[in-house]
């Protein structure tokens, strides 16, 4: 990829919505596929009382739409100002309690396994049908919309077009809490091909003895797999 075409993937403009300032991608395209889109606000003539606690509005009791259901709420059950990075918000938003408690667990996700993601882990590589594994370094692509495979070869895979992961987990028996994750199974769709690929990752030894860090690609991949589906039936 030219530097030319990264710098346009990576490009980003400044806007200004309803519920605030945004930083989005120059280019709709090259957007997350962890992205949410901005909810359509319930008109202010559908909502005469709170929909949480039923208080009726008036001049004292303030409506507020919450940035991330649109929603409409008194100031009481939309008090909370919440980070919302899925929506790309500069500044933290009005959320209401329920949506601020997911936008607050979703902040682990981008504070700490996000980071996990970019910078990768080492893995024995399957593709397909063979049977010959190849040492990779796996990674997510700084603009979040491709896994980046290196080893003697390179691949890349859209996140978009990723269908069904499966973490596989070594120790004991699972519910036991004493299993963690050894690899991960992936189907993947390819552009002009009609049957589904598949690779495998396993979690191996090398000099630097990076099961661990392999160990906690993998647990950060699931939770991007869950949000991953989110976006999709949003």
């Amino acid at each position: 990829m030219s530097s030319g075409v990264a710098a346009r993937r990576d490009a980003k403009k400044l806007v200004r919505s309803p519920s605030g300032l945004r930083m989005v991608p120059e280019h709709r395209a090259f957007g997350s596929p962890f992205g949410l889109e901005e909810p359509q606000w319930v008109p202010d003539k559908e909502c005469p009382r709170c929909m949480q606690c039923d208080a009726k509005f008036d001049f004292i009791t303030r409506k507020h739409h919450c940035r991330r259901c649109g929603k409409c709420f008194c100031d009481r059950c939309c008090s909370q100002k919440v980070p919302l990075r899925r929506m790309c918000f500069v500044d933290p938003v009005r959320q209401c309690a329920d949506c601020a408690l997911v936008s607050h667990r979703e902040a682990e996700f981008y504070d700490k396994q996000l980071k996990v993601l970019l910078s990768g882990a080492t893995f024995l590589v399957t593709f397909g049908d063979s049977e010959k594994p190849e040492t990779m370094v796996c990674r997510l692509s700084s603009n979040q919309r491709c896994l980046i495979l290196d080893g003697d070869s390179h691949h890349e895979i859209e996140i978009a077009h990723i269908c069904t992961v499966q973490i596989l987990t070594e120790g004991f028996t699972p519910g036991a809490g004493s299993t963690r994750a050894a690899g991960m199974l992936l189907q993947y769709t390819v552009p002009g091909a009609e049957a589904v690929a598949q690779l495998r990752l396993a979690a191996g030894e090398d000099a630097h003895g990076s099961k661990r860090q392999a160990a906690a690609w993998l647990a950060a991949m699931h939770k991007a797999t869950k949000l991953l589906y989110e976006s999709r039936d949003q």
